[in-house]
């Protein structure tokens, strides 16, 4: 697209309007490129310092090249090439007003054959950077798409593909294992991220993400393009199985029966479509239990025991279900832990049984051995959910009494047994941290029990230094997450570091003149409470 004074003016507009159609952009963004284009061959003719500026008449084409010169108050100026001062302009232009422009007509530039080639790449690279930028504000909003192309060319073993007024790109990673593609093939694949970049912009294709599950049912099925059905969740191995959980939004309508269609039609087509991978449709829940249960469909479920702070589940399956229920190679429980976003253990009956006559056993022992007291006792204890000394102290005289077989005597009794153990315990941890050196100061600064001193002497940590020198976690990792949270361990440091002087006279970050650091007063014991909260405390009393 050369430029040169021997084209006619109107022949100008006419490039313009051929350049705008055939690269679908518009034809002011031409018109202004072929300015910038003039701009630059006329400051490479009348200096690169000036403010060179074009203007193309959008009617009539005529080219009117200028010289801006800047009126200043300051003298002398900045820039000479730019700028004048505010003095010698009113000679030229008297009552011009500082800030404003100078502008003197340059005659036309004559194109040379360099010139022209440098205003074709101007031209060009700005019309590049134009067709880019439509790109990426036509494709920005379509993540989530489904889209067709044409595959132009594998590099590295990435597709190519051609969308036609764009090219996206399809990693090896990202296509179904044992599917292969040739140049010329047609590919239907799910736009999952599109990037602004310095070579234009980066569309990103997708066969295995499970929104490619998703948008394609809802090609296949009206009631979930309309609304009416409503995919909550997807979990995919590609090209082996999935798992999709689907709610109606309307009573009369089977979510799951609509997915599949009329003898497998809608579930078929998109089967195909992913090259025969498997796909289970479950009900949705907002229940949890009952959202896992129907996740690890087909496998029968007998027991659920949830964590739902920790987003864990423990669930119980008949001996003969347990293949069924983890899967081949554990992909069953893989994509159902996917869908429900619960980390996932299955036990057999069996084992269940097995681990919570273990559990029973250790419990009634505890009892027996720290409360003297019989078997049958113990497990009236165990069955009403006791699993600690401690908890016989803490509970109430009158629920205590409240256990079948049990009076206010037997409950009295209890708790003084109780009472008298965990003295003697205690008696005996201080005995022992005190034979390991472990200073009454680190009790002090934490409100550490004598079963925690001792873990800790254990680890070295016997000084106020020693436990000025841990980290959080480390804390943590010594006491146990059940007996002390990371934030907890943190203040508990910190106020052992106050306690040492390594903030001289200062009072400990975040706490104010005032106010003790977290874990040093009476009023904020930290490690206590997380003792006190934490149930389970065995006979050594180590958290357990």
């Amino acid at each position: 697209m050369a430029l040169d004074v021997a084209i006619a003016r109107p022949e100008l507009l006419q490039v313009a309007d051929a350049v705008a159609r055939e690269k679908m952009i518009e034809r002011e963004e031409v018109l202004e490129a072929m300015e910038q284009a003039i701009q630059k061959a006329g400051r490479a003719k009348y200096g690169h310092e000036k403010d060179i500026r074009a203007v193309i008449d959008r009617k009539t084409g005529e080219v009117k090249l200028s010289r801006w010169t800047e009126v200043v108050e300051a003298e002398p100026v900045e820039n000479e090439a730019t700028q004048m001062p505010h003095r010698i302009a009113q000679k030229i232009r008297p009552g011009i007003a500082v800030g404003e422009f100078i502008v003197d007509p340059l005659p036309p530039i004559d194109f040379g054959r360099i010139a022209a080639q440098t205003a074709k790449q101007v031209i060009v690279q700005r019309v590049r950077e134009v067709e880019r930028s439509k790109q990426f504000a036509e494709y920005k909003d379509r993540v989530g798409e489904i889209i067709n192309g044409v595959v132009k060319r594998t590099e590295y073993g990435n597709l190519m593909v051609d969308l036609g007024r764009a090219e996206a790109l399809l990693r090896r990673d990202e296509t179904i294992p044992r599917e292969a593609f040739k140049n010329g093939d047609r590919v239907r694949a799910y736009i999952y991220d599109v990037r602004e970049e310095p070579r234009g912009p980066q569309i990103f294709l997708s066969r295995t993400h499970p929104g490619f599950l998703a948008k394609l049912f809802a090609q296949e099925v009206p009631e979930i393009y309309d609304g009416i059905i409503e995919i909550k969740a997807v979990a995919r191995d590609p090209g082996s199985r999935a798992k999709m959980a689907v709610i109606s939004r309307d009573s009369s309508i089977d979510p799951v029966g609509a997915c599949v269609g009329m003898r497998g039609s809608r579930v078929q087509a998109v089967v195909q479509e992913l090259q025969g991978e498997k796909i289970d449709i479950i009900n949705w829940s907002q229940d949890s239990a009952t959202f896992i249960v129907n996740a690890l469909a087909p496998a029968e479920v007998t027991k659920v025991v949830l964590d739902e702070e920790g987003h864990r589940c423990e669930v119980v399956v008949p001996d003969d279900q347990l293949s069924l229920a983890i899967g081949r190679r554990g992909q069953n429980v893989r994509l159902a832990s996917q869908l429900t976003r619960y980390d996932i253990d299955i036990l057999t009956e069996a084992e269940e049984s097995e681990r919570r006559q273990e559990d029973f056993r250790k419990r009634s022992g505890l009892f027996v051995e720290g409360l003297d007291v019989d078997d049958v006792i113990a497990g009236l204890l165990v069955t009403e959910g006791f699993g600690s000394i401690e908890e016989i102290v803490a509970v109430d005289d009158e629920e205590l009494a409240g256990i079948e077989g049990f009076d206010e005597n037997i409950a009295a009794e209890l708790k003084r047994r109780a009472a008298a153990f965990i003295e003697k315990r205690d008696g005996e941890y201080d005995e022992k941290r005190r034979e390991m050196g472990v200073e009454d100061s680190v009790q002090e600064v934490g409100n550490f029990s004598p079963a925690m001193l001792v873990q800790l002497g254990e680890k070295g940590v016997k000084t106020l230094e020693d436990l000025a020198d841990l980290a959080g976690d480390e804390l943590v990792e010594i006491l146990g997450s059940e007996t002390v949270d990371e934030d907890s361990a943190n203040a508990i440091i910190m106020a052992a570091r106050q306690a040492a002087g390594w903030f001289g006279d200062d009072p400990a970050p975040g706490t104010g003149d005032d106010e003790p650091a977290p874990g040093t007063g009476d009023d904020e014991p930290v490690a206590e409470e997380a003792t006190e909260e934490t149930a389970g405390e065995t006979e050594d009393g180590n958290a357990g």
